[in-house]
Parts: C-alpha cells; structure tokens; sequence
C-alpha cells in the first residue's frame, strides 16, 4: 500500500502511549492499533484531527504516500 501511517513514530516523538492517546482521542484501543500498524482502509478528517490535536503534529508528519513499484 503506497500510504504509509507513521502514527507509531510521531507517538514516540511526543512520548506518548497507545492507551494515553486512546484516551485524548476518544478512540479504541483496537482502532488505534488498526491505524497505527497500516491495516485501516480508511480515517475520518474527525480522528485525524483529533490525533494531530493530541500529538501536535500536522497531517502529513502522520500519513506519508510511497509511490509503488508500478507506480514509480
């Protein structure tokens, strides 16, 4: 998938937890985990917006695009 979600990353830049972000985001564990490691096929302009609140981080520090082998 050419969308890389560098959630992990900017977690632990700020030196937060899954379960603390969880928290000031008002999102699941098992939600946050399924973005986190890339397997989410989508994200509401809403949650982004609420993790880029939480982290104090922009969008695009959080989602990047890697154009694929037949994409280059």
């Amino acid at each position: 998938m050419p969308i890389i979600v560098n959630l992990d990353v900017m977690m632990a830049k700020r030196k937060m937890s899954l379960n603390e972000l969880s928290e000031k985001v008002d999102l699941t564990l098992s939600n946050l985990s399924i973005l986190k490691t890339g397997k989410a096929k989508a994200v509401r302009f809403s949650t982004l917006e609420a993790i880029c609140q939480a982290l104090d981080c922009q969008p695009g520090d959080i989602l990047e695009y890697v154009p694929g082998p037949s994409e280059v």
